[in-house]
């Protein structure tokens, strides 16, 4: 039997099981509020504090995320509080929270919360710092140099995008081994150390 979009298939033994799959959203909710509130000033072009639709087909786009604007304007209209134009942060949020529960599943289920379930929980960091580490490895060489996050960057709207130099320096502060590459593991480190540092 087939997975849904919303889960992933997991082999076990002769039996293949759906589980429901996860989103890059981490686990501290002040956390994941800062991380959505730079998202939303990312999207928010112009700084009015409002994501339009248009704004948010834009970035999206940028990300590689084709939509079809078509899709998307009845959803986003949907957050929209009567009398606004667009998405304030808070709409934004309740935005995300909704996406999440449909696609990613969060929340428990009857039986579901099982102590199987808490310790896959912990492994879930992995996971997430996994996606995000995949987002800036473009090539999928398992290395990130200084071109591909200068791409990333630059498709985010970051000024370092257009500055190789400011981009070769950030992979310096975070490269150990000197290899002019942030692998997997120096990505880790740096952003459990700036979780650390932002709670």
């Amino acid at each position: 039997m087939p997975c849904s979009t919303a889960e992933a298939m997991e082999k076990t033994g002769p039996a293949t099981i759906c589980k429901k799959a996860s989103s890059f959203r981490l686990r501290s909710e002040s956390l994941n509020t800062l991380r959505l509130r730079r998202i939303f000033d990312l999207f928010d072009k112009n700084g009015d504090g409002i994501i339009t639709v248009d704004e948010l087909n834009r970035a999206l786009n940028l990300l590689g995320l084709e939509t079809d604007l078509a899709d998307l304007d009845p959803t986003v209209k949907s957050f929209i509080r009567e009398g606004n134009i667009g998405l304030q942060f808070e709409d934004f949020i309740l935005l995300h929270q909704s996406v999440n529960d449909t696609y990613f599943g969060y929340g428990c289920e009857g039986d579901a919360c099982n102590e199987e379930e808490t310790k896959s929980k912990l492994s879930q960091e992995e996971s997430d710092l996994s996606e995000a580490f995949k987002v800036f490895d473009e090539d999928g060489d398992g290395y990130i140099s200084a071109k591909e996050l200068q791409m990333v960057l630059g498709k985010l709207g970051f000024s370092e995008g257009k500055e190789i130099d400011r981009v070769e320096k950030m992979i310096i502060s975070v490269d150990r081994n000197r290899d002019g590459r942030v692998d997997f593991v120096e990505f880790k480190d740096m952003m459990r150390s700036v979780m650390v540092r932002s709670s």
